[in-house]
């Protein structure tokens, strides 16, 4: 009877999580593309909020296949921040340079989030 009660467990468990990992890529994918439409710029707040669920759930998803999108979706925030850091001084010399340049991070950060989601449609892990 036990074995039962673990297996609902799990699968609940499964399913919470999955459910996180839809929050999350959503709240990403509007700072996605308010990040490449121009003017639609909803903010850095649905990022950070993003951000800190990965956070906080990525231990709970630890040795499943949902792990990795919890990893990729941190990873990808992480390394646009940084590359949208190292580039910011092309607006302030250049103005071009500095625009696309930014736009290159944010088509790739569209891609990251596009990508992850549909392998969490699938129910697929990723090669973070």
């Amino acid at each position: 009877m036990s074995d039962i009660i673990d297996v609902k467990t799990e699968a609940e468990k499964a399913e919470g999580l999955k459910a996180w990992g839809w929050v999350s890529y959503v709240l990403h994918l509007i700072v996605a593309v308010g990040a490449v439409v121009p003017g639609a710029q909803p903010g850095a707040a649905l990022l950070l909020i993003a951000l800190v669920i990965d956070l906080v759930k990525r231990g709970d998803a630890e040795g499943s296949w949902q792990a990795s999108h919890f990893s990729w979706r941190i990873r990808t925030v992480l390394w646009a921040g940084v590359l949208y850091l190292v580039t910011a001084p092309l607006w302030l010399l250049f103005l071009f340079p500095g625009w696309v340049a930014w736009a290159l991070i944010s088509l790739w950060f569209l891609y990251r989030i596009v990508r992850g989601m549909v392998a969490m449609n699938k129910d697929q892990a990723l090669d973070v």
